[in-house]
């Protein structure tokens, strides 16, 4: 009798256990995605907030951290793509994988895919699912509404069915998942495995400062809201005194907060005013967007970064999913993949009448 925790997720990435470390911008750094896949589980970089060199910086990093194989994240809109792609494929023999929103077209795919490396998008509805599989995806990975940062409407527990049902490709599930009671119960569903993002955050290799950490283990699911404020789409955080601000604030407020993010992004990048505008459109929808909202988009990821870099818990934003509301302890990476595979081996086996082994 085989594995049950062996999926071709753990057979196509080399790692033990069919649980995925998501790409957190400023979270999923070189330690966090080394002591994943060290435990066992399979880490993705945050390419996506990096720059090329970064990137590549982050990537050697990890070849000196772990013998295992690792995931890389990007997006192709963001500046720098075309040579985070090249320093991608000249890493293949270590990056197993790469994923992404809006990403790559059919011939880039088709370029990962004769490289050796795995392309798992991360898609939150049914059609966009089916088109990464026309594109050439081998696997997806499927994100409710429970999930964080920007969110869907549906509910896992909907949208991970119809999509196993919609595409002929394996699929890993995610939002909402964070111990081994859901890795069983999404491989009941049918699916190869989960990917996490909060409960990775929540871990002792997080580089998040101390207090943004002590924020997400005090809050409640009542301290939780999703709100279309900060960039116009459908965003969860823990609702903290900035995020109160922003939902009682009219549009004067929220253009003064994205003008001065833009002053932040130049200063920080060297870009002129119509690059700013350019990423922030390329952030939230390929462009098509009203101007007030491709600026407040800008605005986000600097209000990210006070919180989960410069560890200001008041007056930064905290992306997280719906699940850290049950979530009360920091644990390091190896001691949670233990407890999940521990609590997913004891799941299964009560459901078909065994003891674990």
């Amino acid at each position: 009798m085989g594995d049950c925790l062996e999926t071709v997720l753990t057979r196509r990435l080399g790692c033990r256990l069919p649980v995925i470390q998501t790409a957190m911008g400023w979270v999923a750094t070189a330690p966090l995605v080394a002591a994943t896949s060290n435990a066992g589980a399979f880490g993705f970089l945050a390419a996506a907030v990096m720059t090329p060199q970064e990137c590549a910086e982050g990537i050697a990093r990890l070849r000196d951290m772990t013998p295992h194989g690792f995931g890389v994240n990007f997006h192709s809109f963001q500046p720098g793509a075309s040579d985070i792609v090249e320093i991608v494929l000249a890493n293949a023999d270590r990056v197993r994988a790469v994923s992404f929103g809006r990403g790559p077209d059919a011939k880039m795919i088709g370029r990962f895919r004769d490289a050796g490396i795995l392309c798992i998008p991360t898609v939150g509805a049914v059609k966009h699912a089916e088109k990464m599989v026309l594109l050439g995806c081998e696997m997806v990975t499927v994100q409710g509404g429970e999930g964080g940062g920007h969110t869907g409407a549906v509910p896992t527990t909907v949208l991970l069915p119809q999509v196993l049902d919609a595409v002929g490709v394996p699929v890993v599930a995610a939002g909402g998942f964070g111990d081994g009671r859901g890795l069983a119960a999404a491989l009941a569903f049918g699916a190869v495995g989960v990917a996490m993002g909060t409960r990775f955050l929540m871990t002792a290799e997080s580089p998040v400062p101390a207090s943004p950490k002590a924020a997400y283990v005090k809050a409640g699911t009542g301290d939780i809201a999703v709100s279309t404020k900060v960039d116009g789409i459908p965003q969860r955080m823990i609702l903290n005194p900035l995020l109160r601000r922003i939902e009682k604030s009219g549009k004067f407020a929220m253009w003064q907060r994205a003008m001065e993010a833009g002053f932040e992004m130049k200063r920080q990048t060297g870009m002129s005013w119509g690059q700013v505008l350019s990423a922030a459109r390329g952030m939230t929808g390929h462009g098509e967007m009203p101007l007030a909202q491709a600026m407040m988009a800008a605005a986000a990821p600097m209000m990210i970064q006070r919180a989960v870099v410069s560890g200001d818990a008041e007056n930064g934003l905290m992306a997280t999913g719906v699940v850290a509301g049950r979530l009360a302890d920091l644990p390091t990476c190896a001691e949670l993949i233990a407890e999940i595979e521990r609590d997913a081996r004891v799941r299964i086996a009560a459901l078909c009448g065994q003891e674990a082994s």
